[in-house]
């Protein structure tokens, strides 16, 4: 679907980062749609660029899990599946639990207060209905208690995981129905951490990401019956 893709300049990028910035953003928001070829002159003739970024831009994208190499066929966006979804939210849902015990030791007040902001944050952009803006406000949440671990091994891990774990979001976010479910369970953790009780915000972290799972399993089973 590459009549919605417009490339976004950027002086201060070089213009590979500029081109896999547009491309992954497409393949996320689902511009570009799991199972769609990527060919190099179409894409650089849409973007006003050469082969030489579009041909990085995809190498990198298949580094994240974004894209697949096809025999015969070339690059093409790589398929959103039940297996690849459990994988990484089964990482993320030990490192979440781990995040939010140690945030109960270490939190400072003032990150309880921007906790609190970006839980309030976050149902000010599920009124406002732009997905985009919803799923940042869901990471700017999460982030605060990354942070606040102090831990920054796990904040770096937490990051490299939040790459794949960001498509996982987009289409769970995408359910408007869910977003009474994740208003609740975003308060449940802010109460727990700040009573600092490490087994209750463990758990509420654990709940909203099998939540998460179930509502992602959901559609992909629902788009596995359209095909």
């Amino acid at each position: 679907m590459l009549d919605n893709l417009q490339i976004t300049t950027d002086e201060y990028l070089p213009l590979r980062d500029v081109v896999f910035n547009t491309l992954r953003k497409a393949i996320l928001t689902g511009d570009l749609k799991p199972g769609e070829r990527l060919m190099e002159i179409h894409l650089a003739d849409k973007l006003g660029v050469s082969r030489t970024p579009i041909r990085e831009a995809i190498r990198k994208l298949e580094l994240e899990g974004l894209v697949v190499m096809i025999p015969r066929r070339g690059a093409q966006v790589a398929e959103i599946t039940e297996k690849s979804m459990s994988d990484v939210l089964e990482i993320r849902r030990a490192v979440d639990a781990l995040c939010a015990e140690l945030a109960c030791e270490r939190i400072t007040d003032e990150e309880l207060k921007r906790l609190n902001s970006a839980r309030l944050d976050f149902e000010k952009a599920v009124e406002g209905k732009d997905v985009t803006v919803i799923a940042q406000a869901d990471v700017s949440f999460h982030n605060i208690i990354v942070q606040a671990t102090g831990n920054q091994r796990l904040v770096q891990l937490v990051e490299n995981l939040s790459e794949q774990m960001y498509r996982y979001r987009f289409e769970y976010i995408k359910d408007f129905s869910g977003h009474p479910a994740i208003i609740k369970e975003h308060a449940a953790i802010c109460e727990a951490l700040k009573k600092r009780d490490k087994l209750a915000a463990a758990e509420s972290c654990r709940v909203h990401i099998d939540n998460q799972k179930k509502s992602i399993i959901a559609r992909i089973r629902k788009d596995s019956a359209k095909h």
